[in-house]
């Protein structure tokens, strides 16, 4: 065998090719965001961990917000609970969020926490609610012209960073779930995890935010078109918004506001493919899209 048959140099090969990206973000924080429904292939969702615990190794700084929407359906379906949505916003009642709060802090949380930490023993779970790291008051939406009832569902009105830069600082890897509560009624409230994710990563100053979902990206023209956008800059986002669906509404939404925040650049990728999270931090060959501050937008990674 020829030195260049070897079967470990493809791995050296791109362990060499990391090394710009490597050498950039050393001691950056990279907030990502796993949905719902990113996280019910078992094989994909221990890819996810293993791949957090390589950039931890890496020298960079990750926090992963996570989402549940699968996880919540399918308590409230076992319960007996009706599934109901409004403005694109899951309505919580009392009853509603015990359930969402349980399976989110005490199912998917904890799931994921156990993941990551057979590749290494750092992650440490832990709520928006846990040292009133995320504030939030009642988000009331307005459909048809009249403020619609979604009970106790928050917009985020604070960001408390202390704990998480105290586990970072500790070489930790912090697990958020989306929860958060009210100064005004010392109720726990169910915040949009796209939304979350946001927030902690313009607070942190994030080099990157990173939105795993279980679509390819932003598309152009869907669903008359399934070609993804590879490159927006923040007024371009802006414009499109109108036209978005509402599921995508909250993702770009927080993307924009993080790259208007200060976070370097926000991504959307597909987390259906198996280690997209590297693909897409550390290649060229980018499998979603991202977005970038409309003055910066030459000095952001490719």
């Amino acid at each position: 065998m020829t030195a260049s048959e070897h079967p470990a140099l493809a791995k050296a090969r791109s362990l060499g090719d990391a090394l710009p990206w490597l050498a950039r973000h050393q001691g950056r924080t990279v907030v990502i965001k796993l949905g719902g429904h990113a996280m019910v292939d078992e094989d994909l969702t221990a890819a996810f961990a293993r791949d957090v615990v390589f950039l931890r190794y890496a020298g960079l700084r990750p926090v992963v917000v996570h989402g549940g929407g699968p996880q919540i359906d399918a308590e409230l379906a076992r319960r007996g609970m009706k599934r109901e949505f409004k403005a694109g916003l899951r309505v919580t009642s009392p009853p509603a969020m015990d359930v969402v709060r349980m399976v989110l802090a005490g199912q998917v949380q904890r799931e994921l926490v156990g993941l990551i930490n057979r590749y290494g023993p750092l992650a440490v779970g832990m709520t928006g609610e846990d040292a009133d790291t995320l504030t939030a008051v009642r988000h009331v939406p307005w459909i048809d012209g009249e403020p619609a009832d979604v009970g106790r569902v928050g917009d985020i009105t604070g960001v408390n960073t202390a704990v998480v830069d105290s586990l970072l600082a500790d070489g930790r890897i912090p697990v958020v779930s989306p929860l958060a509560r009210s100064a005004e009624d010392g109720l726990v409230y169910n915040v949009n995890a796209d939304t979350a994710a946001a927030a902690l990563a313009t607070a942190l100053r994030a080099e990157v935010l990173v939105m795993l979902t279980d679509v390819a990206g932003l598309y152009a023209g869907w669903p008359h078109s399934d070609q993804v956008i590879p490159r927006l800059t923040a007024d371009e986002l802006e414009k499109l918004l109108p036209e978005l669906s509402d599921g995508m509404v909250p993702k770009m939404n927080g993307c924009l506001q993080a790259v208007r925040g200060g976070v370097g650049a926000a991504r959307v990728i597909d987390g259906r493919i198996p280690h997209s999270l590297l693909l897409e931090m550390f290649t060229e060959d980018g499998v979603g899209t991202v977005i970038v501050p409309d003055a910066d937008e030459e000095e952001v990674l490719p």
